[in-house]
């Protein structure tokens, strides 16, 4: 089994940055860069793919709902033709910076609403596992293993890498518990590394219950 550390960055636009990416990358393995949907511009899309390349760092295309107000957290009901489109462009945005860069888009990561729609409606999900073998076969769907979007990806015969959150709680059904709820967020690193250990050694995800 192959574990990489991963997060999202680039998600500022304009003189707004957001979160600390320089810090992030001296930390993970693999990135996700936000492709100017619910969050990023050209300018920090260039800037994100220069520094991860710079610090080893895999790249990865962040595609999202179109809603910078929302930071793509609220669903928009596209149909999949839509959302298939969606990904192409913002995907083939980041292939393009990548390659301007002299680096690689490894994987491509949905974010916000946009991938919890897709973990839970088929047609959605062949969307955006079209989309992402239309622009390139060899690249790597992530996505949770139990969920719709990681099965579209197997179908379309696309590589997949499971994704388990060190800082976010899960439901009974192996959802992630909406931020809307008390205990979303697990703020404490050592409950982050417990519970990652603890769906390790199980070989998958583990209920609040047990």
């Amino acid at each position: 089994m192959k574990i990489a550390l991963n997060a999202d960055m680039g998600e500022g636009f304009g003189p707004w940055p957001m979160g600390d990416d320089a810090g992030l990358l001296a930390i993970v393995n693999t990135a996700n860069i936000a492709c100017g949907g619910h969050a990023g511009d050209p300018m920090t899309m260039r800037a994100t793919v220069r520094a991860a390349k710079a610090a080893g760092v895999e790249i990865g295309a962040h595609p999202g709902f179109p809603d910078l107000q929302g930071f793509g957290r609220r669903e928009m009901r596209l149909s999949a033709a839509e959302v298939e489109a969606l990904v192409i462009a913002q995907t083939g945005a980041m292939l393009g910076m990548a390659a301007a860069e002299g680096a690689r888009v490894v994987h491509v990561k949905p974010h916000g609403a946009l991938n919890n729609m897709a973990c839970r409606e088929d047609a959605l999900a062949d969307a955006i596992a079209r989309a992402v073998k239309a622009l390139d076969p060899a690249l790597v769907l992530l996505a949770p293993a139990t969920s719709a979007l990681f099965r579209a990806g197997e179908r379309a015969g696309l590589r997949t890498a499971a994704e388990i959150f060190a800082d976010r709680s899960y439901t009974e059904t192996g959802a992630l518990t909406p931020r809307s709820q008390p205990h979303a967020m697990i703020h404490d690193p050592a409950d982050s590394v417990a519970q990652i250990l603890r769906f390790l050694r199980a070989g998958g995800l583990v209920a609040p219950s047990g």
